[in-house]
């Protein structure tokens, strides 16, 4: 897929001074390593320019298209992240405001990556993110995520602890899972964080980053012509994803709660030789292959939740 080179297909294929842009940026995020600041960018009015005319297409949208929770938190990147038509934020400043809403994280990326290595930086709350801007000659199109589907589609519903919670588990069983698997999990992701819709106030709402970041998607998609199934992992997961056209089908979840309770029981078909849990604390995944740290996850359980009953009983 597309990443510092560019396909032919690709609006910037034949543009040398775009190219040479976007090899800038794959030296960025090639360079960048665990720990360190993520590089600030000065972008080019060009490039703001690209972003503004996004910017206002789909802020005029959102308020009868998006869901509750990404209007909830819209106004709070405008106030800490320096969201506005005329600044494309910076990732570290994005970054630092998820690690406080949800613990997730930004990973500067040059380009798409494999579903396996997508999926594993979900499941350690790290969110892959590109910095360059779709070419300028059709701002309302790209065959590639850019930082305008990132901070405008994506990043407003990483905020919220409990889609952050859906991303991290979607991410979480992909891990030791066979390749057949991940594509499953991958296609589910696929139909969920970046197309998925939802039910709220007996109105259909947008929660997919694909769908929030595309106007002409959006529009599509809560038309009443865009074919609807019910949200169902094993169903789902064998849909065909399309990537430059609109999509064949667009599933729809009653809320983020129930795609999550559903993911969890489809997790549990996907075989592999091992349990896993996630410490928050440490940013790390415990590996459970033997009775005796089965055991020990019991035994720690049962600690914290004897503190937490001392805790509540001094509160009463």
């Amino acid at each position: 897929m597309y990443g510092s080179e560019l396909d032919a297909d690709h609006p910037g294929f034949q543009d040398k001074v775009y190219r040479k842009r976007r090899n800038y940026f794959a030296d960025l995020a090639q360079s960048y390593k665990h720990g360190d600041l993520i590089p600030r960018v000065e972008y080019t009015a060009e490039e703001i320019s690209t972003w503004a005319r996004v910017f206002r297409e789909l802020n005029a949208l959102y308020p009868s298209h998006a869901c509750k929770e990404f209007l909830k938190n819209l106004p709070l990147l405008v106030k800490h992240c320096n969201y506005k038509e005329d600044n494309i934020p910076q990732l570290e400043d994005v970054s630092r405001f998820l690690k406080e809403r949800s613990g997730f994280s930004i990973r500067p990326v040059a380009g798409y990556l494999s579903p396996r290595d997508f999926l594993a930086g979900l499941a350690f709350r790290v969110f892959h993110c590109t910095q360059y801007v779709r070419h300028s000659s059709d701002p309302f199109y790209t065959p590639e995520p850019d930082t305008c589907h990132e901070l405008l589609g994506h990043v407003p519903l990483l905020a919220e602890p409990g889609f952050a919670q859906f991303s991290q588990e979607l991410g979480l069983a992909s891990l030791g899972a066979d390749d057949d698997a991940v594509r499953k999990l991958a296609t589910c992701y696929f139909f969920t964080v970046e197309f998925g819709l939802c039910e709220q106030d007996g109105r259909l709402r947008a929660f997919g980053a694909g769908l929030l970041s595309s106007a002409g998607e959006l529009k599509h998609a809560l038309s009443g012509q865009a074919k609807l199934l019910p949200f169902d992992p094993r169903v789902t997961c064998q849909e065909e994803c399309v990537i430059t056209a609109f999509q064949n089908v667009y599933f729809v979840a009653d809320a983020f709660d129930d795609a999550k309770t559903k993911m969890r029981e489809f997790a549990k078909s996907i075989k592999r030789p091992f349990s896993l849990r996630y410490d928050a604390y440490t940013q790390s995944v415990e590996v459970l292959d033997d009775s005796g740290s089965i055991r020990m996850l019991v035994e720690d359980l049962r600690h914290h939740l004897d503190i937490v009953e001392d805790a509540l009983g001094k509160l009463v």
